[in-house]
């Protein structure tokens, strides 16, 4: 193991990320009446060009008239390939409350777009003497984006979270999906005569783990898009909890409850995981390094495993 250790992500919870368009000011409430533990006011994807003016006015109004709790508050802004998003940041940072905790830089390619949005935001933060540090989330939504993870997530000290979003990336790279997220119907291989279908999106998930991991940034599922699809949805949080992602966006409202439900420790989980604690301990007293719990074999491994379960219901409970 390298004698660099490897930084700890934010200590906040992130089991679900509740998206809303911001040209729909009447479900701001709603969104911080919400059970999700991030809510991301959106001036991208769901805001229609002749929309984009008025919607960052109401985000604005929003950030300081809403009570949004303790939840983490989060914009995502324009793309760097558009003219709205210097706009975004502009009108954001100078006009809204210090309440914004976040902005989210979609499809972000390579280091230096951190690089151009940290440049602006240092400077406006600098002018008016803001308070409060913005800090970054991104989108990986590209073939450039995977490929440039671990930069990307190295890139500026104000990065905090990292996610996939499928349907871009899924364009970008030319797979013949229409589909954000989930199993896909061809994506599959053919066993004494069976079908099995595995997870089109596993290695790029497994990789922004890796990056976020090695740099101290929260990994994120994103959407899924069947918001009919309960099972659907809870099968992929479930994949992605055990790669290591923290959470999962909402695009629905019914998705927050599945969301908080898979990315917290059940009692069992936790349970077992602070037995699994003791039982090292008492090893460690008896001067032995290992032992066996429940006729499996644990080790100091073990221990830092037992300790991310505890952990994070620790914080989830906080």
């Amino acid at each position: 193991m390298s004698f660099r250790i490897q930084p700890a992500a934010p200590a906040r919870p992130n089991r679900c990320q509740l998206f809303g368009p911001g040209s729909r000011p009447a479900i701001f409430e709603k969104m911080a009446a919400s059970a999700a533990d991030v809510i991301n006011l959106d001036l991208e994807d769901s805001v229609a060009p002749d929309d984009k003016a008025e919607a960052r006015k109401n985000i604005i109004q929003a950030i300081g008239d809403v009570d949004w709790g303790n939840k983490t508050l989060s914009v995502r802004i324009n793309g760097l390939d558009t003219p709205y998003w210097y706009r975004d940041v502009v009108d954001l940072l100078e006009q809204a409350s210090d309440r914004l905790d976040q902005i989210m830089i979609p499809k972000v390619g390579c280091a230096g777009d951190i690089y151009a949005v940290d440049a602006l935001v240092t400077a406006i933060e600098r002018a008016k003497a803001r308070a409060k540090p913005i800090s970054f989330e991104v989108i990986i939504e590209s073939a450039a984006g995977i490929a440039h993870v671990e930069e990307i997530a190295a890139a500026s000290p104000r990065m905090e979270a990292m996610s996939l979003g499928a349907a871009d990336f899924a364009a970008s790279m030319g797979m013949q999906t229409t589909g954000i997220g989930g199993t896909q119907e061809n994506y599959y291989m053919i066993r004494e005569g069976v079908k099995h279908w595995s997870d089109p999106w596993h290695w790029a998930q497994a990789a922004i783990v890796a990056a976020c991991r090695t740099h101290g940034v929260l990994p994120v599922d994103g959407p899924f898009g069947d918001f009919s699809d309960d099972d659907g949805f809870v099968a992929q949080a479930r994949r992605s909890a055990t790669l290591g992602m923290v959470g999962k966006w909402a695009i629905h409202p019914k998705q927050v409850a599945l969301a908080n439900e898979v990315f917290t420790p059940s009692e069992a989980a936790v349970a077992e995981a602070k037995e699994i604690l003791a039982a090292m301990e008492k090893a460690k007293a008896e001067g032995a390094g290992a032992t066996v719990y429940k006729g499996r074999l644990v080790d100091i491994a073990s221990i830092k495993q037992a300790e991310v379960i505890v952990k994070q219901a620790e914080l989830i409970a906080g």
